[in-house]
């Protein structure tokens, strides 16, 4: 060997040994009680994206992340994405987005950090067992509406960030955050936002990580896929208005009774979708991937006594993820214009409109799925020669994500897990839908992460939402190793 070559090797054995993971990670449980009442701070605002009358607190709320980040530092924007129209015709201001940049150095990768901080609404009387803008915390777990959709991870990357600051370590990577506050309600303005942005917030991104999901089970997850939805209305009208049962029932076709007739075509009572094409047209399930759902922990009977259920509709892990993560479904929400109130009420709906919706999957698209609902329910409809009227609209059409668990940032995300929590991760899917990734992939054309943090349990969207105190912290320690672990990524490989 060259005896020359031996300081450099010697200096890049050094490098690679200097990450301070214990000492970071000393810091975060010294530092546990403050990052709990920062949270506290958080969730005390009722951030609720779908209540116009709370959103002065959505503006305190992107105010109060703004700050934060500030104090911290960082290159901080409120960038104003415009106006949302209420139904009324009224207009109202839509909550800045915050965008924020620790760190630009050029010959490190660049991460931007996704996440959201507005919630669901939440009222003690839902049956909540605690005031849900109250962090409350019992035997380790601390409740509260937003807490771990998406509060708490958002804090848990920002203390990341601030456990290297505080020990003055410098960032391995460029750090970059956008929040914004629209999420629970459709993210109205942001994918303009991020149109609008491509060419410079995002010019010099590598990598986006979003971390608004949550585990499978107690083993922590890396998330590489999520389905679409297309959201529908079939609207049957017929009388010019609501009729007495009693004086036209008999003699007229009901515009109800067309509507259930419709609704029952499009799938059977065995969970398959009737529409013509829908089914053939997803991706086959491949060996490989069924391997990756054989290996991961997940207890069917578990899953079963959680939904309240006496049977499901597969009885096997394997098929019982694929149908909940990679095939497509049809589910019906509701029907708007007909009698839904306790008590009684004889009266024909002179228009009805059913609400359903089809979940998107590898190698499904919006455009065709829209034509093939449409065709079908109208062929259908015909059949019945019925007087009535028929109207299908697709109100909402969000494509599927997935990504190459092979990627070296899935690689990262292992390496990370495995130092902070010693195990491998599962690699799972999401059957619902985050729009903002695929927004994400097709405008940046960025690689993405999902590297989650919430429990399995945390019932997020429910009542008594909570992120135990553990995955809080131990999350922000994972964030801390997952930023050193993306340094080492070979800028060549990618």
């Amino acid at each position: 060997m060259n005896l020359q070559t031996v300081p450099f090797i010697l200096l890049v054995i050094s490098c690679c040994q200097a990450f301070p993971y214990t000492e970071l990670a000393q810091y975060v449980d010294d530092h546990q009680e403050e990052h709990v009442e920062v949270l506290r701070e958080w969730v005390a605002i009722e951030s609720d994206s779908s209540n116009i009358l709370r959103r002065p607190d959505l503006h305190r709320m992107m105010e109060l992340v703004a700050e934060k980040l500030r104090l911290m530092g960082g290159m901080v924007q409120l960038v104003d994405i415009g106006e949302q129209e209420l139904p009324s015709g009224q207009t109202i201001a839509l909550p800045k987005v915050v965008t924020a940049q620790f760190g630009s150095d050029p010959s490190k990768h660049t991460v931007c950090v996704y996440g959201h901080v507005d919630v669901q609404p939440a009222k003690l009387e839902d049956g909540w067992a605690t005031n849900p803008y109250n962090l409350t915390d019992i035997n380790g777990n601390l409740y509260g509406r937003g807490t771990s959709d998406n509060k708490a991870p958002v804090l848990a990357w920002i203390h990341a960030v601030q456990s290297y600051q505080a020990l003055s370590r410098d960032l391995p990577v460029n750090v970059k955050f956008l929040i914004e506050g629209m999420e629970e309600t459709g993210s109205n303005g942001l994918d303009s936002m991020i149109l609008a942005q491509r060419d410079t917030f995002f010019s010099d991104v590598d990598y986006i990580v979003i971390s608004d999901c949550g585990w499978l089970s107690r083993r922590p997850a890396l998330t590489y896929g999520t389905r679409g939805n297309c959201y529908f209305f079939a609207e049957v009208e017929g009388p010019k208005q609501d009729l007495h049962s009693g004086v036209y029932g008999g003699t007229v076709i009901e515009p109800m009774t067309d509507l259930i007739g419709i609704l029952d075509t499009l799938i059977s009572p065995s969970g398959k979708i009737l529409i013509p094409g829908v089914r053939e047209a997803v991706a086959p399930l491949s060996d490989e991937e069924w391997k990756m759902y054989q290996d991961i922990e997940f207890d069917v009977d578990n899953y079963k006594n959680k939904t309240g259920v006496s049977h499901l509709m597969y009885n096997n892990k394997v098929d019982l993820l694929a149908h909940r993560w990679r095939y497509p479904t049809v589910s019906i929400h509701g029907i708007e214009g007909a009698f839904s109130d306790s008590g009684t009420k004889t009266v024909i709906p002179a228009k009805v409109t059913a609400k359903f919706s089809i979940r998107q999957v590898p190698d499904m698209d919006p455009a065709a799925v829209k034509k093939q609902v449409t065709d079908y329910l109208h062929s259908v409809f015909a059949k019945r020669k019925s007087p009535n009227k028929l109207k299908v609209t697709m109100v909402i059409g969000a494509k599927p994500w997935l990504a190459d668990t092979k990627h070296p940032l899935y690689e990262a995300g292992k390496a990370a897990i495995k130092r902070v929590f010693n195990v491998d991760p599962d690699l799972i899917r999401e059957g619902g839908t985050i729009p903002i990734a695929r927004t994400f992939q097709d405008v940046t054309g960025k690689s993405i992460i999902m590297m989650p943090i919430g429990g399995f349990d945390d019932g997020m969207h429910s009542q008594n939402e909570k992120m135990s105190r553990y995955n809080y912290l131990e999350g922000t320690k994972l964030f801390i190793a997952y930023l050193n672990e993306v340094a080492q990524i070979n800028k060549t490989s990618v």
